[in-house]
């Protein structure tokens, strides 16, 4: 572990956490938990995959099929809270970002990338969230035009190590990601 002290390498330790995240389909860093309000004000919460993570812009992304609820609650409210775990080193990730959708031609690159397997996590029918009369009478092909990449532009990041003792630290991109250590 780094200094407990320094700032910037536990903005450093977590950055890492996120990239891992991306790259390495075990890391817990790979599903964090998305934070939306509904557009009837409830919290909804679920669990996404991180598809990538670029510190130099203070983002990060994860993909969606547009018809999901997260979609019409971004609509109404574009911002998300983000929520990682790492059991091992005892960190949690909080961030606060406003949230960008992006659809059509500008995400093709994004959409190459998508294993054929995966694919169909873009596209059931009907829409998710519509019920249904039994268990399985849904399906799911492959609809590219349901694609879309939540581009999650980072306004905050709380960090927490639980170890020994606590510490926290609340990093602000109005700050230019300077942090201030808070009481955990």
């Amino acid at each position: 572990m780094s200094d407990p002290n320094d700032l910037g390498a536990f903005l450093d330790e977590a950055w890492q956490h996120l990239e891992r995240g991306v790259a390495d389909a075990k890391s817990p860093a790979r599903l964090p938990t998305f934070a939306t309000v509904s557009p009837g004000g409830r919290p909804e919460v679920r669990t996404v995959a991180l598809r990538h993570a670029a510190r130099a812009q203070s983002v990060l992304e994860v993909h969606t099929d547009i018809e999901t609820p997260k979609i019409a609650a971004l609509r109404v409210l574009p911002r998300a809270g983000l929520h990682i775990w790492l059991a091992d080193a005892d960190v949690q990730i909080r961030i606060s970002a406003d949230v960008e959708v992006l659809t059509g031609a500008e995400i093709d690159d994004q959409w190459a990338r998508v294993p054929p397997a995966s694919r169909v996590s873009y596209g059931t029918m009907p829409v998710p969230g519509t019920p249904i009369p039994s268990v399985y009478a849904y399906e799911k092909p492959s609809e590219r035009s349901r694609f879309a990449v939540l581009r999650c532009h980072m306004v905050e990041m709380d960090l927490v190590h639980l170890g020994t003792q606590h510490r926290r630290a609340i990093y602000t991109a109005a700050t230019d990601w300077q942090g201030t250590w808070v009481a955990p």
